[in-house]
């Protein structure tokens, strides 16, 4: 019975959780639901001029706020900083002892206080009024010190916290970390910034390994395994058991790749004259190649669509080397 009690409490504390989650999530959902409309509105010409001030300011961004607001600074200065849009933290505390010298008369500072009354914030606002150093605030006061200081305010919209006494930032902090992410993006795409800038960026880790191109983890030269049409199948076979690879490229009398032979295709044609066979008879035309300077993310899709493990790399329909699904699991993209 005791064993029973235990377990129906357990069972009750943990859909009490669940249900907590859930009553968070859905608040919080409901302020970015907010947030677009708003967008949709009054707050969407507002949202176009701050994108415009970034965009064409010879400076970084500084982005700035205090509690939690600072915290979400700190993420959207680096979101900006990572896509092409180069921005800095500065702790407005630390600005009123030194650090407004980091901020220079082609800035822009992009303010964050959701009441719009944080006391730390005056010493920088007054600065960038005195330098005439473009300000974007964003708050959901637009008649606080901090709005009516600024060039332009993204007002955000009314929401309840997640918090159940209305207290504890947390659908605020969202909002003001969504609408960070939505100027971040903006300004990505009005810059033409690509995957390929993205990776320059980003050269650690897994996802730099995904911004890598083909041509930094292809085979080259004798390790490519080639054959020309017209070739026994005996002496393909022999190709690919040097090469290792698991397949061999078939080219024509112009050096051009016009087939395949994997493993899977001895199988399936295995028969007691298969070494007596040509290549042509046997390859797969027309196989999947990539280009050198193709992203490693875009081959790992292609490898696992067409569920094969290797990959011709190719220049004007010329095999230059061969991507293997196992040297990218090794570099650690995979």
């Amino acid at each position: 019975m005791a064993r029973l009690k235990t377990a129906n409490a357990n069972s009750e504390r943990a859909q009490a959780a669940i249900d907590s989650a859930l009553r968070t999530l859905d608040a919080e959902g409901s302020g970015v639901a907010a947030l677009v409309e708003a967008l949709r509105d009054g707050l969407g010409a507002s949202f176009a001029a701050a994108v415009n001030l970034i965009r064409v300011a010879q400076g970084r961004v500084i982005v700035t706020g205090m509690g939690k607001s600072g915290h979400v600074a700190r993420k959207i200065a680096s979101t900006f900083a990572s896509t092409g849009t180069p921005a800095s933290f500065v702790h407005p505390a630390e600005a009123s002892h030194g650090d407004l010298g980091m901020i220079a008369n082609n800035d822009v500072i992009l303010a964050l206080s959701w009441s719009g009354e944080t006391a730390e914030l005056k010493n920088l606002t007054d600065y960038s009024r005195r330098y005439r150093i473009g300000l974007i605030a964003i708050t959901a006061n637009a008649d606080s010190t901090l709005a009516k200081t600024a060039d332009i305010v993204l007002t955000m919209p009314q929401a309840r916290e997640a918090c159940p006494h209305n207290l504890a930032p947390t659908t605020s902090s969202l909002m003001q970390l969504a609408i960070g992410d939505a100027l971040a993006i903006a300004l990505l795409e009005s810059h033409g910034f690509t995957a390929t800038d993205f990776g320059l960026l980003h050269p650690g880790g897994k996802l730099g390994t995904l911004l890598k191109m083909v041509r930094d983890f292809m085979n080259i030269g004798t390790a490519v395994p080639l054959v020309p049409l017209g070739t026994p199948m005996s002496g393909a076979i022999l190709e690919m058991t040097t090469k290792k690879l698991g397949c061999v490229g078939i080219t024509d009398m112009h050096g051009l790749l016009v087939g395949i032979i994997t493993d899977g295709d001895l199988s399936r044609h295995m028969r007691h004259d298969l070494l007596d066979a040509l290549v042509d008879d046997i390859m797969t035309h027309q196989p999947k190649t990539v280009r050198p300077d193709q992203l490693i993310s875009e081959t790992l899709e292609i490898l696992n669509s067409k569920k094969v493990t290797a990959l011709f790399v190719v220049e004007e329909g010329k095999p230059i080397g061969i991507v293997q699904f196992h040297d990218l699991l090794r570099a650690g993209a995979a």
